[in-house]
Formats: C-alpha cells, sequence, structure tokens
C-alpha cells in the first residue's frame, strides 16, 4: 500500500487540515506524535538542494550559445543582431559553440567545472505562446494535455505526502519549496494544493526578518488590517523558521547591485546557510521577450539582451561564490529555463520572435561540467518560420536532477513525470545512483540522401529505452517512429515521407543518455 494511501486510511482523527493565510501553512495540533513523525518522514534521506530560475519571455539561445561550427550560417540568418566571432566568448576544451560576452562570469564556471551547457533544450510539438509554453515547462506535460500540477509539486507530494495536515512536524519542520519574487507558480502545486510558499519580494522578506510591517492606515478598516496580521504572524510558523534561519546568517558575500536575480539568489543563499530543510526554490528574472531592440546596432555585443545576460551570469556566479563561502555548495545544484528560444532568423526590428529549442544551464559545485549535445545545426538557407530542432526533452533534465540530485527512485520517478524520460549525465551522483557517459559514435543516419520519398533510418542503441523521432525545421515531431525498449544492436526503420513536402527534416534519436540528431534532405 502506498503511505499516502495509508494516510488517508488511518490517520487519527486529531489531525486536521490546515488553514492557509497569504500562502503559509499551519496546523493546531497533531504534528508532534510520535507515529505522524515516522510516517510523514519523507522518501528520500537527503539533504540536497535544488534552485530553480525562470527568464521570463523566451531568451534568445542563439545568441546566448553561439553555434561556432556554424557561424558563417548563423550571421547570415542573424545579419542585424549576430555576435562577432572575435567577440564571442571561447570554452575551454571546446570549438564548436562560444558564449555571448556579456556571460564572462558563466565562462569562469565553465573553466572551473561548476557549469553544464546543454544545448537544444525543446519538446514536441511546442507552443509558441508564452502562457501555455510556460504551462508545459512547469507542469512538464505533453503539449496537448493540460495538467494541473506542476512537476517540482508533484516531486514534493510523492515525498511529503497528505501535505499539508500534519506539517510543520519534528521531521519536516520548514517550507517543503520556497518562491521568491513571485507568487506561488504552477511548478510547485501539487495534486491537490501547493506545495511551497513564496516570499513576493525581497523587501517583504527583509521586513520579516527585521519585524517591519508597513503601517496600518489610521482608520477603522486600517484597525481591522493591523487585527488580521497579528492573527496571521501568530500562526504562520513558516514565518518564524525562515526569520530564524534567517538571522543566523548575518554576513554574506558581496552581490551585484541593481540587480533583481541577485536579490532573490541573496536570499535563497542565506536560507539554505541558515539550515532550512526546503528542497526546492525558484526566483524569476523577466524580460526576455526581445523583439525589438534586441541589440543596439553600433555595437551588437550591447544592448538589452546583453545587459539581460550580464545580470543573469553576475548573479548566478555572486550566489555560488557565496555558498562556496558558507560552505553549503555540496548541497546545492541550481539551474535555468525559459518558456522558448527564439527563430533562427533575426527580424526587422532588430530582434527576434518566438521560437522552439534553446539551451539551458546547470551549475554548482556537483555539476557535471561539460556540454550536452552538439551545436545547434543551422543551414545556409534559412526561412522565416524555420527553427531548431531540440536535441533533449527538458523533462529529461528534470527526471535528471529529480533522480541524480534529489535522489527520487526509479518507480516514483515515473510517477511524478507522468511518463519515462532518460537520465542524463549532468550532476555527479553523490548518494543517489551514477549517471553514464555520452557516447561519440554516430548513433543515427539515413539512406539514401537525399531522397525523394521514402529513407531508410539506421540506429543504434546500447539498450533500454529507445526512441526515434522526425522533426521539421519549426521544431515539431512530424513522426514518432521508434518508442519502446530494445536490446543493445542496430536496427533500420523506413521513414515514408510521401505526404510531407520537401525540405529539410531532422531524425532524432534518443536512448537513455544518448542523443543525436541527423539532417535530412527530401527533394521532389
Amino acid at each position: 500500500m502506498k503511505r499516502r494511501q495509508f494516510l488517508q486510511n488511518v490517520l487519527p482523527a486529531g489531525i486536521s487540515l490546515p488553514s492557509l493565510i497569504a500562502g503559509f501553512s499551519f496546523n493546531a495540533f497533531g504534528e508532534n506524535s510520535p507515529f505522524v513523525q515516522q510516517v510523514l518522514a519523507p522518501y528520500a534521506e537527503t539533504d540536497h538542494v535544488l534552485v530553480i530560475i525562470q527568464l521570463n519571455g523566451g531568451n534568445d539561445g542563439l545568441n546566448t550559445v553561439i553555434p561556432l561550427q556554424y557561424f558563417s550560417n548563423y550571421a547570415n540568418a542573424r545579419p542585424n543582431i549576430f555576435i562577432p566571432e572575435d567577440k564571442v566568448l571561447t570554452l575551454t576544451g571546446n570549438h564548436s559553440i562560444g558564449l555571448h560576452p556579456a556571460l564572462q562570469p558563466l565562462q569562469q564556471m565553465y573553466a572551473d567545472g561548476k557549469l553544464r551547457i546543454v544545448n537544444s533544450v525543446g519538446y514536441p510539438q511546442p507552443s509558441f505562446s508564452h502562457f501555455r509554453a510556460t504551462d508545459i515547462w512547469m507542469s512538464a506535460s505533453d503539449s496537448n494535455n493540460f495538467v494541473n500540477s506542476g512537476w517540482a509539486g508533484r516531486y514534493l507530494n510523492n515525498q511529503y505526502p497528505n501535505f499539508p495536515a500534519g506539517y510543520p512536524n519534528s521531521s519536516m519542520t520548514d517550507p517543503l519549496a520556497i518562491q521568491i519574487g513571485s507568487t506561488t507558480s504552477l511548478t510547485l502545486q501539487g495534486p491537490a494544493v501547493s506545495m511551497g510558499m513564496s516570499i513576493s519580494n525581497p523587501t517583504n522578506f527583509y521586513n520579516l526578518i527585521s519585524g517591519v510591517q508597513d503601517a496600518s492606515p489610521n482608520s477603522p478598516a486600517g484597525k481591522e488590517l493591523s487585527y488580521i496580521r497579528t492573527v496571521a504572524q501568530q500562526t504562520q510558523q513558516y514565518a518564524e523558521v525562515i526569520k530564524n534561519a534567517a538571522l543566523k546568517v548575518p554576513v554574506q558575500g558581496t552581490y551585484p547591485t541593481s540587480n533583481t536575480l541577485a536579490d532573490q539568489l541573496k536570499i535563497v543563499a542565506r536560507l539554505i546557510k541558515g539550515g532550512l530543510k526546503t528542497r526546492v526554490y525558484m526566483v524569476n528574472f523577466g524580460g526576455f521577450d526581445t523583439h525589438a531592440a534586441q541589440v543596439n546596432t553600433t555595437d551588437k555585443t550591447t544592448g538589452t539582451h546583453a545587459t539581460l545576460l550580464a545580470r543573469v551570469a553576475q548573479a548566478i556566479a555572486a550566489f555560488q561564490k557565496d555558498i562556496e563561502q558558507l560552505q553549503v555548495a555540496d548541497r546545492v545544484v541550481g539551474m535555468t529555463f525559459s518558456e522558448f528560444g527564439r527563430r533562427i532568423k533575426s527580424n526587422g526590428s532588430t530582434g527576434t520572435d518566438h521560437g522552439t529549442s534553446a539551451p539551458l544551464f546547470v551549475f554548482g559545485k556537483n555539476v557535471m561540467g561539460g556540454i550536452s549535445g552538439n551545436a545547434p545545426a543551422i543551414n545556409t538557407t534559412v526561412a522565416v518560420s524555420d527553427n531548431l530542432p531540440f536535441q533533449y526533452d527538458f523533462r529529461s533534465v528534470y527526471a535528471t536532477l529529480l533522480s541524480n540530485w534529489l535522489c527520487v527512485d526509479d518507480t516514483d520517478l515515473q510517477t511524478i513525470m507522468l511518463k519515462n524520460y532518460q537520465v542524463l549525465p549532468l550532476v555527479n551522483t553523490i548518494g543517489c545512483k551514477k549517471a553514464q557517459n555520452l557516447s561519440g559514435d554516430v548513433l543515427v543516419s539515413n539512406y539514401p540522401n537525399p531522397f525523394s520519398t521514402k529513407t531508410v533510418i539506421t540506429f543504434k542503441t546500447t539498450g533500454g529505452h529507445t526512441l526515434v523521432q522526425v522533426l521539421d525545421t519549426m521544431g515539431k515531431v512530424v513522426s514518432t517512429l521508434i518508442d519502446g525498449t530494445y536490446a543493445a544492436g542496430t536496427y533500420t526503420v523506413v521513414f515514408d515521407a510521401t505526404q510531407l513536402p520537401s525540405g529539410v527534416y531532422y531524425a532524432r534519436l534518443q536512448n537513455m543518455v544518448n542523443q543525436q540528431v541527423r539532417a535530412m534532405l527530401k527533394i521532389n
């Protein structure tokens, strides 16, 4: 019997569903029961912490991680915004990609082995709507399914069943997740209730730990407001533990000023060092919807996008340095995500329009530094509507962090992620499962190429779950040819493109940690 079912059947009536006030949860009685402490203990005993950084608006991946391997085609597709080749930051031991010049702090983290770049992250049938795409990334759902819970919320619900009844308790005294800088998002939504709490902005955090409240108006309504605040403060047990944790860390490292992302990450570092058992922190930074004036025409390395990237890099680097000085870096891994990338071609307003796949960063002391995937391939000619095919499903990144960092077992992992996704070599598996290395072999090819109606795709699998898809230049999956468990070996499958228009298509193979993309050309 699953623990959640067991709880529903045998929990004593004295344990009641807590009230919710301003995103904080509290319970009047029952949390000290030895029975409750035993059954509410988390499945995976780990002190690991995951920090999620949301880049709102759709970050332009091609000007963040520049495809040096296809630089001339990149420059031709983006004549008014491309980053000059001699300004691109190179990466130690790699010549296929480079970083935007504003990302120098991340270049150093890469050199130190504390940054992994995951190229071309996306999903089948991508949405170009900010709202829908964000929901997809937060829920980890397929684009044609609407799921009302978030991937991190389902994880926390799995680890801490029956929440919020019986919480806080001696096994888990602290918030399960904390979001800073906005209201609690879908990412932290469990199947029934939100599994996290939010601190709407850094000012409210510092007011909390200083005991400062905004003044209430001198009116009958103001007196009622003061009374409600007093009652809420008395019952907000999580507010008290946050305050206590923060007060344990009066001194931190230096963070950049006028940087709202840095302000949020500074709080996260303080709370981790202060001893909170919180598993997941989420912060956000906006402004990435760069349809126009993405660069300055006189210097393409500067402008709106460069300013945004500089603030992200400076904030992450300051956070990493701070948690190292606070001696908690062994426990922390962070990741970035944005709801989509941008089109390959720039537009006439020195900007970029909504696209599909884009790179993301995973960072920390226990990250397996390096690069996942290949430089995104750009053809000699690019249409306005063309997009990059994805190399990695974003849910594989989530599954990896849950499995290899937060130590979720395989059975629970598939339940949390709704499907089976491959685990990638992203983090050192301290106390969890071990990851494999990516293969450098040719894993997928096709013949003939170019072809007119049909082509035979040959793929190599090391065994286990194997997926072969065909994508068009807009990043949409037009055919799933293989999706199942295979014994190790080499196989073939016929791709029949009779009903498809002429043009470039991509054969994408994913086999456990291994992935490759093969360009194919259909001609009349």
